[in-house]
């Protein structure tokens, strides 16, 4: 086996990643592609969880919910990241990679309550374990659910696998002049409102000094090359 810098890792990926080009739900091309990528880390010996947002189907701050009452509007969110769960499961039992579902909110027909020292065993045991519902709380991004769920399970890093290839001071999408942090403080994320992850989420990994690499998701190996040490995207940390 080769040699890992990050033995346990938690994969933040948006919702909206799993569009690809359409304009609404989920692209199965994308979907396999996203989990060939945790296959190829997950067969190095890393220990994989994941946590996907919900905003390719709703979105809790939406346009879509703007006269909903805003607990229920993001109740209706935590059961989006449930249907994006449950497809990156299937898509990875099909390339034979063992999985485990643990959902914030109680549906236990189709997934395990989240148990803190169940989701490490699956870890270790091999599996790859993707955390559903966010927090099971409103008012908590998938951001802070993802930074969250990585503290609980004493993960080495938490990776945020985006379109662009790191931190940028401007969207480089539509700024190409704009400035990249191959490494940047969690101070300085907050006091340039990089918008990396919310307020929330970086306070959280600040606290418990966990690092954060955001990177692109869409460059094939580079979740790999990431785990094995080398260079990729930007990192947080203090």
């Amino acid at each position: 086996m080769p040699e890992l810098k990050y033995k346990r890792l938690l994969l933040k990926l948006s919702g909206e990643s799993l569009m690809g080009e359409q304009g609404y739900g989920i692209d199965g091309a994308v979907l396999k592609k996203y989990a060939a990528e945790i296959k190829e880390t997950h067969e190095l010996g890393v220990q994989v969880g994941v946590v996907i947002g919900g905003g390719n189907i709703f979105r809790g701050v939406s346009k879509a919910a703007e006269n909903m009452d805003r607990a229920q509007a993001d109740q209706m969110g935590m059961l989006a990241t449930v249907i994006n769960s449950l497809a990156l499961q299937d898509a990875l039992e099909q390339i034979n990679v063992y999985t485990r579902l643990q959902t914030a909110i109680k549906m236990e027909q189709i997934a395990e309550p989240f148990i803190r020292r169940r989701a490490i065993r699956h870890l270790e045991k091999k599996r790859v374990v993707i955390f559903g519902a966010g927090t099971g709380n409103p008012y908590f991004t998938t951001d802070t659910a993802a930074a969250l769920r990585a503290i609980e399970i004493e993960a080495d890093v938490i990776i945020k696998g985006t379109r662009v290839d790191g931190i940028y001071d401007a969207d480089p999408e539509k700024n190409p002049t704009a400035t990249f942090f191959p490494e940047i403080s969690y101070l300085d994320v907050l006091r340039k409102n990089l918008r990396v992850m919310d307020l929330t989420a970086i306070t959280l990994c600040q606290e418990n000094t966990l690092p954060i690499v955001v990177m692109n998701m869409n460059v094939p190996g580079n979740l790999k090359r990431l785990a094995l040490g080398e260079r990729v995207g930007s990192l947080v940390e203090a």
